[in-house]
């Protein structure tokens, strides 16, 4: 039977501690509130203390767990140094990075990336597929460098702003405004959006369903649950509801049963590198970040070309090609 306290147990302590609120900390951590309260329970019982006042609003720490944090916050920050190092020995060094991306977006990033060492001495990147969930926790928990992905990302997460896209919406095929140029919000109103993982982060999931809608009402969504966009798309192929996308996904996602179609006055979406706040980074991805910061600056790298005469863009933003700005 253990008896000492795990690290994820301390993690969470020390996220109670900040946010002195239990439904607060658990979104931050991306657990469920029942899961993080049994969690705080059984460390208080492993320790016979009770840490935290639950007798008001304020979840509170008793003072044996104020005595408690500087010496929990100690053990998080080894075992995080404890990781990293064994990270870089096991990599061999600092020069290959762990990044992740939706599965969609792999190939393009593959040959984005290709590019950028073989003209700036990129490092060398161990690809893993995310989802919606992951694209936070997997940083959060070390078990990735960065994501590339789309924003927004919640606090705790830095990133850098890589590319910027038009954003469409995704319906069936056979729905009547699925053979029109463009349409308007207002167009969609009726219209349910697939349903998010409850485990999504709200930020996400209101940017990406464009919930509220202008005129301030909220969105109906289905029962669906999934983390994924191709999952989506597939349950918009069904009929079960649209889903909104980037530019991006008509050349990397061609499905049959839906088609995408411009949406006038939706807020264009932004392409991110992200990492953790909390832990140092890795030498790689400094010189990552610095080669990209170039790469933007040298070809403004967040305005999307003129569209071509099919409407997509000339060059996207993972597009290099030649010695042509994004």
């Amino acid at each position: 039977m253990a008896t000492d306290p795990s690290t994820q147990q301390l993690r969470l302590l020390l996220a109670l501690a900040d946010e002195l609120h239990f439904g607060r900390a658990a979104r931050r951590m991306f657990v469920s509130q029942p899961a993080l309260s049994r969690t705080i329970r059984a460390l208080e019982e492993l320790r016979g203390v009770t840490l935290v006042d639950r007798s008001t609003r304020r979840a509170e720490l008793t003072a044996a767990g104020r005595d408690l944090l500087p010496h929990a916050r100690a053990v998080v920050e080894a075992a995080d140094t404890l990781r990293d190092a064994v990270r870089e020995v096991a990599q061999g060094g600092a020069r290959r990075l762990r990044i992740g991306s939706y599965l969609s977006a792999l190939p393009a990033l593959r040959i984005m990336f290709e590019e950028l060492r073989a003209r700036h001495g990129a490092p060398e990147v161990d690809w893993r597929d995310v989802d919606n969930v992951e694209q936070v926790g997997a940083l959060l928990d070390g078990r990735l460098d960065a994501v590339v992905c789309y924003g927004p990302m919640p606090e705790g997460i830095r990133t850098l702003a890589i590319g910027s896209e038009t954003r469409f919406v995704c319906l069936p095929d056979r729905h009547p405004l699925a053979d029109r140029d463009e349409v308007s919000l207002a167009q969609l109103a009726d219209l349910p959006v697939v349903g998010f993982s409850p485990h999504v982060h709200p930020r996400w999931r209101e940017f990406w369903a464009a919930d509220p809608r202008p005129d301030g009402r909220p969105v109906r969504y289905t029962v669906h649950e999934v983390t994924t966009l191709e999952s989506s798309i597939a349950h918009v192929s069904l009929g079960h509801g649209i889903r909104f996308i980037s530019e991006s996904c008509r050349a990397l996602m061609p499905r049959p049963g839906v088609r995408y179609v411009a949406v006038t006055d939706l807020p264009p979406c932004t392409a991110l590198l992200a990492w953790p706040a909390t832990r140092p980074s890795p030498p790689a991805l400094v010189h990552l970040r610095r080669i990209l910061r170039e790469r933007a600056a040298a070809h403004d790298a967040g305005n999307l070309p003129p569209p071509g005469g099919d409407g997509v863009p000339a060059r996207r933003w993972w597009e290099m090609g030649g010695t042509t700005g994004p």
